[in-house]
């Protein structure tokens, strides 16, 4: 079996037979994360946890790209994102001054949570990855709540705001689903 390689958003969105700017949020998006000493363990290699800090960094740029501030998103609409599941699966080690390419890929976006598939790239090397289960809550209660739906539009699904009668037609149908799952238009080793 070949070594998985890196994904290529612009790939994933022309696949996706969507429009490249929704495309990118939903299938993809990267951040460049530099390893500083205080991310290593005795041993000179990332310590193992500290991978969730990337991958938390990524999701948050991940939305960012998107336009969603979380701190915004929680100040208008009472919304906020917490990790509810977590898999990783550790390849190779990354060392210090490793520059490393954390990516985050939506497999579903659903009502009240989203499954993404995270990984830690050095160069076309394969260090570390996650499958993530995030979930949306009240702030003030943690109690599940549905997604907003500005969060769903900017990543690419969910209903835009009613047009004005003189718009163009070609809105999605009542009842069409949110966000279908990408995992189709994915390669077989991203799956």
């Amino acid at each position: 079996m070949s070594e998985p390689t890196p994904p290529d958003r612009a790939a994933l969105a022309a696949r996706s037979g969507r429009g490249a700017a929704t495309a990118d949020q939903r299938l993809g998006h990267a951040i460049a994360v530099r390893v500083y000493w205080e991310d290593t363990d005795a041993g000179g290699v990332v310590f193992y946890a500290n991978y969730l800090r990337f991958f938390e960094r990524a999701r948050t740029e991940w939305l960012r790209a998107a336009g969603i501030g979380q701190q915004g998103l929680r100040e208008r609409t009472q919304a906020q994102f917490i990790v509810t599941e977590t898999g990783l699966k550790y390849h190779q080690p990354a060392r210090l001054d490793d520059l490393l390419r954390i990516t985050v890929l939506a497999d579903e976006i659903r009502a009240a949570s989203m499954r993404l598939t995270q990984q830690a790239w050095r160069d076309d090397l394969l260090l570390c990855e996650a499958s993530i289960r995030i979930g949306c809550v009240d702030a003030g209660t943690f109690r599940p709540r549905r997604i907003p739906n500005e969060v769903l539009v900017a990543l690419g699904g969910g209903a835009e705001p009613a047009a004005p009668a003189s718009s163009p037609a070609g809105r999605p149908p009542a009842g069409e689903p949110v966000i279908p799952s990408t995992v189709a238009a994915l390669p077989s080793h991203h799956r």
